[in-house]
């Protein structure tokens, strides 16, 4: 048993919960920094190459679960640890000191009183007369009283000892929720143009939800800078002949059954143009990360007869498209449903330029968890303010005084202000 205190005394040691939270931010950071969930592969290429401030390499970072942080046995093994040090602390620490707050705690001699860290003794006319009036004075501002035979005790604010617990619960469950959002929980992104659908399948391989991406907008200010995404869905039920129509937008995600809907993305899907007579071409666009960020784009012929390539680029729905020759000099720039440009004998046109919305959905079952742990440690944190303040009261006949005494466990210069002014309004020497 002895052994078994000495290490639950340690766990619930402030110290080592204050250093827990520290390596749980700092850990927390370097999800951050470091992308998760990519592919081996990518890792490997990218920190091998330049190592993560010089020191890590892509198989330390593989090595060391830095690839899948918040998900890792030793991050949720912090967790763990810091829960149960918070559980433990509350048992041994915050219980106990929440049952004897609730208890009325009865001095019965004018020396208990005189040790405590507000102590004053009030000659009086009349015992009985300043005790009553006291007492009424007290419950009149808010206070408590328990009265008994020439006794009193009076205490404010003892809403404030649950406080502590509840933050401490609060953090328990945010945690709870945290990792079983981590390891419980799905996460998809998909790229859609207008038109397109998917479906969102059951472990049985059933059709749950079909989403079919209706309109996507983005607003842009007056020099051509994003402001806005908006995604127009429609929500279709495999067994509901009703179909829903829902807008998104960032920072406005949709919650629908248990998974949320962000706008997380966007791309340049595909460009149609005209080369000479042909019909419309809708071209795929690929990223070109090398030439810039957010670049689009595509390599085509110039004509059939032709080896030489040409590069077609583009950053944005509006354009302007460029077009390079073999040697990367450009040769034009074209807007979408703009005029066509000669080159090389051939005549092409843009048409338009096709967006496409990039959706993120994510079912989280620790949701409601994180939630109302956040509630509760909100709740708790403002709790923790309130000072709980006692005074006592003992009368001595033969002296005709009243001894009185006080705690506060904050703002004590507060209650050694407040009590002189009790004693000016009620009591009559």
């Amino acid at each position: 048993m002895g052994a078994l205190n000495l290490f639950l005394k340690w766990i619930s040691d402030l110290r080592v919960a204050i250093f827990l939270l520290i390596l749980i931010a700092i850990t927390s950071g370097l999800g951050t920094t470091i992308p998760q969930g990519e592919s081996v592969e990518k890792y490997l290429e990218t920190y091998n190459k330049t190592p993560w401030f010089g020191i890590l390499n892509g198989r330390h970072i593989l090595a060391f679960q830095l690839d899948h942080i918040y998900t890792s046995s030793w991050f949720l093994g912090l967790l763990i640890w810091l829960g149960t040090a918070l559980l433990v602390c509350s048992w041994r620490r915050q219980l106990p000191a929440l049952l004897a707050g609730l208890r009325w705690i009865d001095y019965q001699k004018p020396e208990q009183l005189s040790k405590l860290a507000i102590a004053e003794s009030v000659k009086v006319e009349s015992i009985e007369e300043g005790l009553k009036d006291l007492a009424s004075q007290l419950r009149k501002e808010g206070w408590h009283t328990n009265e008994k035979d020439g006794r009193l005790a009076a205490r404010k604010g003892v809403v404030g000892r649950i406080g502590p617990p509840l933050v401490h619960i609060g953090m328990v469950l945010l945690m709870i929720g945290a990792a079983w959002g981590a390891l419980g929980g799905q996460k998809t992104e998909r790229f859609l143009t207008q038109g397109k659908s998917f479906e969102l399948l059951n472990n049985q391989g059933q059709n749950q939800l079909t989403i079919n991406l209706s309109n996507f907008e983005i607003d842009r200010d007056s020099a051509g800078r994003p402001n806005q995404f908006r995604s127009k869905l429609e929500l279709i039920q495999p067994d509901d002949i009703n179909r829903s129509i829902k807008e998104i937008s960032v920072n406005h995600p949709l919650r629908f059954q248990g998974m949320t809907i962000y706008q997380a993305d966007w791309s340049l899907a595909a460009v149609t143009i005209k080369i000479g007579d042909s019909p419309k071409l809708q071209l795929p666009l690929q990223a070109f990360p090398e030439l810039g960020d957010q670049v689009w784009g595509l390599i085509f012929p110039s004509s059939l007869e032709s080896n030489e390539p040409l590069l077609l680029t583009v950053s944005n729905e509006l354009g302007p498209i460029q077009i390079y020759d073999s040697n990367g000099q450009l040769v034009t720039s074209l807007r979408p449903g703009g005029q066509s440009a000669f080159i090389d004998g051939i005549d092409i046109k843009v048409i338009s330029v096709l967006p496409a919305s990039g959706l993120l959905l994510k079912r989280d079952p620790g949701v409601p968890l994180v939630y109302t742990g956040f509630a509760i440690l909100l709740l708790g944190g403002g709790l923790s303010i309130i000072s709980t303040r006692q005074i006592w009261v003992i009368t001595d006949p033969a002296q005709s005084t009243l001894h009185l005494g006080g705690l506060s466990n904050r703002n004590l210069v507060g209650l050694a202000t407040e009590l002189p002014k009790l004693i000016s309004k009620t009591i009559k020497a």
